[in-house]
Parts: structure tokens; sequence; C-alpha cells
């Protein structure tokens, strides 16, 4: 019976030290105020309960009511571990007799065990509840010899001893689990939460970064579509998830686009490269796209992320910069060759026409040429030396009107009409009058020469949105192809057979130095539109 009744304190007890401890495992308490305080009082309600479990023996009272103070004072300390130990002396007397015997050991056990915990602090809580137990064990001996409890009966003593130790242990285990999970739990939810913050961050990044972010298998499938694919390409992200990535790349890239990628799945090294991708209005865009290989365990490459950049502001830039270089380069030798050119041009032109003959088709013909080559020279001379600008304000609809002046004849001969349409009788803007008019000679000049079968040249002033004055000039000539447009205006670039390519060069330097712009816009066999767009005077 007495060992029943030692089984049946045992399982209570652990009941009792294991119900809070899987409570709080599986609900998120805050943290409880004067935690140490409500968990002795706690201790002090398991250690009523045991004592009312107890059993006499020849007038004495026996449980394991010391296992829970031993944890309290091992864990807490000695403050909350002697109100717990007062709660279960004072359930003890009321329940007991032999109080003296039972008053006298639970003073040197307090004692006892706030100076060992004093001198203990520093080991962990489950080696101070063993050292705990250790001297409760001779503190328990030294009172049975003192007051004589059962001295023949050494047996039972052990009995009781083992199951104070079971106790002890038994609770010592089920804190330490519940402690080690809790901070397990505690660190795996810091996890958690660096890992959802650090998820969100990139997700916020690849969700408002311009660049492409891709992500390919090794079947050169494409997995995620960042959304800046919608803003860059139009293309909603389920379009782009039911379509082949090569289906929208560039024909002349593809090649070149899956032997890079196969290199990277062979290699495992990162590679950059360039490719055009198709908008969803179909003009193609250029990109710069650094790829970066993704390893699994093994060591094998499991996904490809695409990183890939708008270059076509770049790519613009720098043939500006090239055309740039050009012009500079071009300007400088012009300079040079026209010099020299000039000086025997001059002499060879001034002994032609005096032994110039009469009738002669011939000498006719060279002093034409050498005219050519005059005005050619003058061209490079204007190309190659800066010009000084006076800038005055003035009605650009006087320097149209001159200019068309001036052709009149020319363009009678060949069956052009000249078409002038202005909503206002003046726009002023501030230039440099015979540059301007160069300007508009070149462009009308070109226009004529497209028309050799004649028509109608319909030139168009108003004004812009934006303190802009529009002049375009529209012809009804061949027109030129689509994919040429482009190089107008490179030095020595010409669609003519005579042409030398520096007259919208020319053209194209003048507008600048005037803060304007130049466009052309044209069809085969349906005309050419020039536009010019000038800053109004203040």
């Amino acid at each position: 019976m007495i060992l029943l009744d030692y089984i049946v304190n045992l399982a209570i007890f652990s009941l009792l030290v294991s119900t809070p401890l899987v409570i709080f495992s599986f609900i998120k308490f805050r943290p409880i105020k004067l935690i140490r305080l409500w968990s002795s009082l706690y201790a002090g309600v398991v250690s009523v309960i045991l004592v009312l479990l107890s059993f006499q023996q020849q007038g004495y009272s026996y449980d394991i009511r010391y296992a829970p103070i031993i944890l309290i004072f091992a864990y807490l300390g000695p403050a909350a571990g002697l109100i717990t130990g007062l709660i279960s002396l004072l359930t003890r007397l009321l329940t007991s007799g032999h109080w003296y015997p039972a008053i006298i050991g639970w003073g040197f056990l307090m004692i006892g065990f706030s100076v060992i915990y004093f001198y203990t602090k520093r080991l962990t809580a489950i080696k101070r509840s063993f050292i705990l137990f250790a001297a409760y064990i001779v503190i328990y001996g030294i009172t049975v010899f003192t007051f004589n409890i059962l001295v023949d009966n050494p047996i039972f003593h052990i009995q009781y001893i083992l199951f104070v130790m079971l106790g002890v242990i038994i609770g010592a285990l089920l804190i330490e689990s519940y402690m080690k999970l809790h901070r397990l739990n505690t660190r795996l939810t810091d996890i958690y939460r660096m890992v959802e913050a650090s998820e969100s961050k990139y997700r916020l990044i690849a969700e408002n970064t311009s660049d492409l972010i891709m992500v390919m298998d090794e079947k050169q499938a494409v997995s995620y579509f960042s959304p800046s694919h919608e803003i860059v390409l139009g293309f909603q992200c389920c379009e782009l998830e039911s379509l082949e990535l090569c289906k929208f790349i560039h024909p002349d890239d593809v090649k070149g686009f899956r032997s890079t990628i196969k290199l990277m799945f062979d290699n495992k090294e990162s590679q950059s490269m360039e490719f055009r991708l198709k908008h969803k209005e179909g003009h193609w865009i250029e990109f710069e796209s650094r790829c970066v290989p993704v390893k699994r365990e093994n060591e094998l490459i499991g996904n490809i992320v695409i990183i890939s950049r708008d270059i076509s502001e770049r790519k613009q830039a720098e043939e500006i910069l090239l055309r740039s270089e050009k012009l500079s380069i071009v300007g400088e030798l012009a300079a040079g060759v026209a010099h020299e050119i000039r000086n025997p041009l001059t002499t060879l032109k001034g002994f032609m026409q005096l032994y110039k003959k009469e009738n002669s088709s011939i000498d006719e013909l060279l002093l034409n040429e050498l005219g050519r080559i005059e005005t050619i020279t003058s061209q490079l001379l204007t190309l190659g030396k800066p010009q000084a600008m006076q800038l005055i304000r003035t009605n650009i609809l006087e320097i149209i009107e001159g200019t068309l002046e001036l052709l009149a004849p020319e363009a009678l001969m060949s069956n052009i009409q000249f078409k002038l349409d202005y909503e206002e009788p003046s726009y002023f803007i501030t230039c440099e009058r015979n540059q301007l008019k160069q300007v508009f000679l070149n462009l009308l000049k070109n226009a004529m020469e497209a028309m050799k079968d004649g028509g109608e040249i319909q030139i168009n002033l108003r004004r812009g949105s934006e303190d802009e004055c529009i002049i375009s000039v529209q012809d009804q000539g061949c027109g030129i192809p689509e994919e040429l447009l482009p190089r107008l205006g490179e030095p020595f670039y010409t669609l003519k057979e005579k042409g030398t390519g520096l007259g919208l060069m020319i053209s194209h330097k003048i507008i600048k130095q005037h803060q304007g712009s130049i466009t052309f816009t044209s069809k085969e066999n349906a005309g050419t539109k020039v536009e010019i767009k000038l800053p109004t005077a203040s």
C-alpha cells in the first residue's frame, strides 16, 4: 500500500507540474508580472495537494511535498522557495501531529537551501536541484536520528527518499523540456520573422524596381516574372507565363541567348549578355542582362536569375556621342581640306574664265564643276569653322517668305508650287537670320530635288504647347525608306546621286545651336515630312 501511495503522489505531482507547462507551450501569453510570486503560490498549492494525499506511518505524515520546494529554490530562488515552503509547512501542521520535528526539520532545510542557493548562483538550475536534494538527504537523516523517527525501519526511509528524488528528477526534466522547447520556439519565431522581413524586403525590391527580374529553370522555362515587365514591355505577367521566352526575344538574338544559358549550366558561372525584347506594341527594346546561377545542395544549377536593364537611352547616348565625335573630326578635317583646296581652286577658276572660248560646252562644263567644288568647300568651312552668332529677335515667318521668294524661279521651272499656311502673322524667335535661312534653303532644295515630276510643297507654321514654334515641310517626292531615317544628318551620308551629305548635317548643327530639334518622317512613294521646333522669344 505504501508503494501505491507513493506512485499516486508521483503521478499527481507530474500532472500538476506538466499541466501549466503544456498550456504555456500552446498559448501565447504576454510576460506575467510577478512571475516568481505566482509560481511560488502555484507550487504551494501543489504541495498542499501532496500533503492532503499523504499517508500516515506511526503517527508521522509522509509525502513528496519537498520535491516542488526543492525545484522552486533551484529555479526561482530563496524568496519564492520560502513562500512555497511556508504554505507546505502550514498544511502539514494542520493535517498531522508531531509538529516539533516537522518545524525543526523545515527550518534547517530553509536555511540550508538559502545558503546553498547563494553559493551556487552561477550553476545551472538542474545542477542546483541535485545539490539541494543532496542537502535534503543530509538534513532529513539528521532529523530522523535526532528525533529517533522509525530508526529500526531504514527501508521505509530509503523508499521515501527515492520517491522524493524521482519527484525532483521528473519535475526538473519537465521544466527543462519546457524551457528548451520555449527557447527553440522563440528562436524559430525570430528566424521566421527575419525570413519574413527579408522576403518582404526582396519582394519590395522586385516589385518596385525598373529592372526586369526573371527566374529560369534548367529546361529554360521561366517560373517568375517581376511586375516591372508590365511597365517596361506592356505585357501582363500572366501573358508572359503562357509564352515561351524566346518568342519575344529578337530572332537575331535567340541563338546567342540559348548558347549563353547553356554555357552557364555547364560552367556554373555568371554571365552578361545583351538582347532585344519585343514590346507589346511591336517595337524592340535593348536590354543588358546579368545572369546569376543558383546552385542546389548537390552543387548542380537549379535556377538562373536573369536581371535585365533597359539600355535604349544609353545606346542612343552612345550614338549621339559617336556622331558628335564624327562631327568634330569631320569638322577639323573639312576645315583643313577646304583651306588647301580653295587656293588652287581660285587660280583654276580665274584662268578658266580668262581662257574661256565662246560657245564652248566643255569650258562651260568645267566652270560649272569648279563652281560646284567651290560650293562644297564653302560648306566644309561652315562645318569646321565656329560661326559667330548674332542672335536677334526675328519673325520667322519673314525668313520663310524670303526663302520661298529666292527659290520661286527654280520651283516654277520644275513645276513645283509652294503652299504656306500659318495661324498668326507673327512668330518671334531669337535666332541668327542667315543660319536659319540656310537651313530652310537646304530643306526646300532637298524637297524640290525629290519631286522630279513636280507637285506641291506644304510649309506649315504653328505654335506648340510649350512656348515653341513648329515649322513643318511636307513634300510629295519619292520618300525615304524608314530604316534609313536614323542616319539622316550623318556626315557624307546622302541618298542623292550628286549629294555630299553635308547640307543636313549643317542644318542639324544650326538647329541644335538654336536650342531646337529637327525630326524626319517618311515612307517610300509617299513623300517626306520635316518638322522643326524652336523656342519662341520671351
